[in-house]
């Protein structure tokens, strides 16, 4: 299946690995509400599909994106509050569908993510960035703040970091974004399809459902109380994937020591 917008482009392979492209490198892939709208209906397209195991979201060109598009902010300030609420509660809710997706996600980062791309990459399990990939939270340079990304930003370099960076707007390359824990993995320009397909090749080896709950497992479980309640679901959740049919093939095939049915896939 291959589908495409103008600055969008979606296809899913025979293995289930689904690419999500910003393409709009005249503009380094800097997004409007329009192309928000798309990359929402994308998103939510995607956490209906049983056939998508995984979702690579990469861009063309040399940025991985600009954030907003200056076009649709200089519009955006002439909008009334009303309007202006409106408007990035659908940046919101497209974040929020980006954050949740139960399949697992993979930002691939090439080059300069600033604003709105931070939260982006800040919203996929895994994030893969080049040596040229650089970041910046850069809304207070316009006087703005980053509100709508803050909570998946938060989450993924913490508190102490996003105070700092949340107010400097310093730009930090890949090296610092790594130690900050918002990217995993950093890579010669070169090397980052192929590490892109590497990581693949890892995800593919596990199971496909026991990952979906494996992530919805993390984000349920975050900052818990440790308590009676959450030890009733944690059990029940290893006991119901236990006598799952995926759960028995993975352990038949451990104690008959062969692959289980799903690596050739």
């Amino acid at each position: 299946m291959n589908t495409s917008t103008d600055k969008i482009l979606f296809e899913v392979n025979e293995q289930g690995i689904a690419t999500v492209t910003l393409n709009n490198p005249e503009k380094h892939n800097a997004f409007d509400d329009g192309i928000i709208k798309q990359l929402t209906d994308i998103f939510n397209d995607i956490s209906k599909r049983d056939d998508i195991s995984i979702m690579i979201l990469a861009s063309s060109g040399k940025s991985f994106s600009a954030g907003a598009d200056l076009g649709w902010m200089k519009r955006m300030a002439s909008y009334s509050y009303e309007d202006n609420l409106k408007d990035a509660n659908a940046l919101a809710q497209m974040l929020k569908a980006l954050n949740f997706l139960p399949q697992t996600t993979i930002a691939k980062i090439q080059g300069a993510a600033f604003g709105g791309a931070v939260g982006l990459a800040s919203c996929c399990d895994i994030v893969i960035a080049s040596t040229k990939a650089s970041f910046c939270l850069s809304e207070v340079k316009l006087g703005l703040i980053p509100a709508t990304i803050s909570p998946y930003v938060i989450d993924a370099i913490g508190l102490k970091a996003s105070r700092r960076y949340f107010q400097t707007a310093e730009r930090f390359f890949s090296d610092k974004a790594q130690q900050l824990g918002l990217v995993d993995e950093v890579v010669a320009p070169d090397e980052l399809t192929a590490e892109v397909n590497s990581m693949v090749a890892k995800l593919l080896a596990n199971g496909s459902q026991a990952r979906r709950q494996a992530k919805k497992l993390s984000q349920d479980v975050a900052f818990q109380t440790i308590n009676e309640s959450l030890l009733k679901d944690t059990s029940e959740r290893i006991a119901a994937i236990r006598v799952s049919t995926e759960g028995q093939e993975g352990l038949t095939a451990f104690f008959e020591k062969r692959a289980p049915n799903w690596s050739s896939k």
